[in-house]
């Protein structure tokens, strides 16, 4: 276990990490950070426009110096982005500064979530079943080595998904000073 006064959300594109996450800074008393909207509000435009303008490798320097930020701060429930994992550097810094917390999905809930957005650059092909599938092969071991929890996907409610974490945090998260309510 690992006693943090931070919660990092990681999983895939799709996985819920900003609207649990959310729910959950709001139960835990943190303060949400989401890594994507912290890029678009420091860039002053959106990611897809990153993408375009510096590639992903611009778009990777950008969310790890700002991750690099963002994870120093106390308090705080970080809502990462589905690939900031890929860099060993970030990873450490998720491991060393937060209690992380993998929100698992599979393929098919991608899909069905994600069938409407368009804002997505990585998802931009003719076959996202096959991007999202590609994806999954290189992140899920690195998100399972990197896990301090793993939360189990399931269908429906994002309310319910957020009590199922809650209950899952509850019993694992040693948070420090917290009442031993919050953290049995």
């Amino acid at each position: 276990m690992n006693p943090s006064h931070n919660l990092f959300l990681i999983g895939p594109t799709g996985a819920g990490k900003t609207s649990i996450g959310r729910r959950l800074a709001a139960h835990y008393g943190l303060t949400f950070v989401d890594l994507d909207q912290e890029i678009e509000r420091h860039c002053g435009v959106d990611v897809n426009t990153v993408f375009e303008i510096e590639g992903e490798a611009g778009f990777r320097q950008r969310e790890s110096t700002l991750l690099d930020e963002c994870s120093r701060r106390p308090g705080v429930l970080l809502a990462t982005g589905a690939g900031v994992v890929l860099a060993p550097h970030n990873r450490q810094h998720l491991r060393e500064r937060g209690y992380v917390v993998w929100l698992q999905t599979t393929i098919e809930q991608q899909l069905e979530r994600l069938e409407r957005d368009h804002r997505r650059p990585l998802l931009a092909v003719p076959d996202r079943h096959e991007r999202l599938q590609a994806m999954a092969q290189v992140r899920e071991p690195i998100y399972r080595e990197l896990a301090d929890l793993a939360v189990p996907g399931e269908h429906g409610s994002v309310a319910a998904a957020s009590e199922r974490c809650i209950a899952l945090i509850d019993h694992h998260w040693q948070r420090p000073g917290a009442s031993p309510r919050q953290t049995a």
